[in-house]
């Protein structure tokens, strides 16, 4: 009972191991006794019928070279001359193989005289053979017919030996067969026993592990349906199921003081959720006008200022055209009542600026576009392209030693729309790159020359808009190198 213990205290894993073990070990063994019982008894038949086999292939070859020395003696061929001597030389290796192992002093004598009569009738078929060669008629006509008299004898003698050493081999083979039959019959037994042995080693184990799974799946059956004031399972063993058994038993003490919190936290949980649903819905709405409605009014007071300069400097068509721009720009930025413009309109208000920044900086804003006309009525936030190109304008080229040069570009690249801010002016870093990006750098007061709206402000309502990754990237060599702001905006 003890060892009963140990062993069902064993893991299950182990306890299935030893099981496998012992059971392959034993099949093994007696497949290994088998084996070599069956080809002990196989061999000893073959031992008793390799002789007939020996004396067959004797006589089949003894006759080829009969044949063969006749047709040359007829024809003289050389083919038939080729074979004569091949024929011999395989006849010779066949009687020196030849051994009778088995059977009675009268058949050793019988295989010495047929090796002797065969040296003989070599010796006169290659003397006939030569006389032939020779062309001497009446000498290899003799010995042919020695020879043939001698073929004969030899043919009658080898036949003789065959079915003496046959008809011993048949009375061996009688007995070996009848113990053939015996090994079988016991080594099936042995099989048979083996086998119940296995059968019945596995259904006490398994009952082992698949009886207190039996109560532990049957008892978790009662509890899905709601049945959870029953008794505990007792613990049998120390195993993985014994371990499971007393954790279920654990959870069903805990469940029945949990279940009424759950039901009472799900109540709580789902008022909750659409409580929180309400507030991200007002939230994200907030957030989206908050962040478009970040206009500087010192850009406003300063560009007017701008104008009013001009107009006293200048003649009234360009104070028109100049004052013109200046209001369809603040026009743009102060619009509320629509959140999405389009790509078109984008690039209307970036024309504007840059005429604005021209006139107030004396051209020195130069500026370039490559815009794939039939992607231009995409829809994106408003106010996204004026403060990229703005950056690029305060932190790009103002302050380079060479003529700075804005690109704008719009392109398609697969299913995306992709816009593109470009400047040939100092670059930045891959760190200031990732800080901006993860919004990790804060952006400074905005100045005089700003609307207030920068990058942080357009990855924002961008991310909140379209909710997609890899909307926005920054690529820059380093110093020096330029920069390169691209967003590419999801399409259908």
């Amino acid at each position: 009972m003890k060892n009963k213990n140990r062993f069902s205290n064993l893991s299950i894993q182990t306890r299935l191991t030893i099981l496998f073990l012992l059971t392959t070990a034993l099949i093994f063994v007696v497949n290994v006794y088998v084996y070599v019982n069956i080809n002990q008894m196989i061999g000893r038949i073959e031992e008793l019928y390799s002789s007939n086999v020996s004396l067959n292939e004797l006589t089949d070859k003894l006759t080829d070279l009969h044949d063969n020395m006749t047709q040359y003696l007829k024809t003289k061929s050389t083919e038939s001359l080729e074979d004569y001597y091949k024929h011999e030389q395989e006849y010779r290796d066949l009687l020196d193989a030849l051994t009778i192992t088995t059977g009675s002093s009268e058949l050793k004598y019988m295989e010495k005289s047929i090796k002797g009569l065969s040296d003989t009738y070599l010796e006169r078929a290659g003397e006939a053979v030569n006389a032939k060669r020779g062309r001497n008629v009446s000498k290899y006509a003799d010995l042919y017919n020695e020879s043939t008299h001698i073929y004969n004898y030899l043919k009658t003698s080898i036949y003789s030996l065959n079915n003496e050493q046959f008809r011993y081999s048949s009375s061996n083979y009688a007995g070996l067969l009848k113990s053939l039959k015996y090994s079988e019959f016991f080594c099936l037994t042995i099989l048979v026993l083996v086998a119940i042995c296995n059968i019945l080693v596995i259904i006490l184990t398994t009952r082992s592990i698949t009886g207190p799974l039996s109560l532990l799946a049957g008892r978790a059956n009662e509890v899905s349906e709601g049945k959870i004031e029953g008794e505990l399972l007792t613990v049998e063993s120390e195993d993985e199921i014994g371990v499971v058994t007393r954790a279920f038993n654990q959870m069903l003490l805990s469940l029945r003081d949990y279940i009424e919190q759950v039901k009472e936290n799900m109540e709580k949980e789902s008022a909750m959720k659409e409580k929180d649903l309400r507030m991200n819905a007002a939230l994200k709405e907030a957030q989206l006008k908050y962040l478009q409605a970040q206009i500087n009014p010192h850009f406003l007071f300063n560009t007017l200022n701008a104008g009013a300069q001009l107009a006293m400097l200048e003649g009234a068509d360009r104070t028109n055209t100049y004052i013109r721009k200046m209001a369809d720009f603040f026009r743009y930025n102060i619009k509320k009542d629509n959140e999405l413009t389009t790509i078109a309109d984008e690039i209307e208000l970036v024309d504007n600026y840059v005429y604005i920044l021209n006139v107030r900086f004396s051209g020195e804003i130069h500026f370039e576009k490559n815009i794939d006309d039939t992607l231009i009525d995409t829809e994106i936030p408003s106010m996204t392209l004026q403060p990229l190109v703005e950056n690029a304008v305060n932190y790009g080229i103002r302050n380079i030693d060479w003529e700075g040069l804005i690109t704008l570009s719009v392109y398609r690249e697969e299913d995306r729309v992709c816009i593109s801010v470009k400047d040939n002016g100092i670059g930045m870093d891959q760190d200031m790159i990732d800080r901006i990006l993860s919004d990790e750098l804060v952006q400074s007061e905005p100045t005089g020359d700003s609307n207030g709206i920068g990058l942080n402000n357009v990855i924002a309502r961008l991310d909140l808009h379209f909710n997609v990754d890899n909307i926005f990237n920054i690529y820059s060599e380093g110093e020096n190198k330029g920069t390169e702001v691209i967003i590419r905006i999801p399409v259908d």
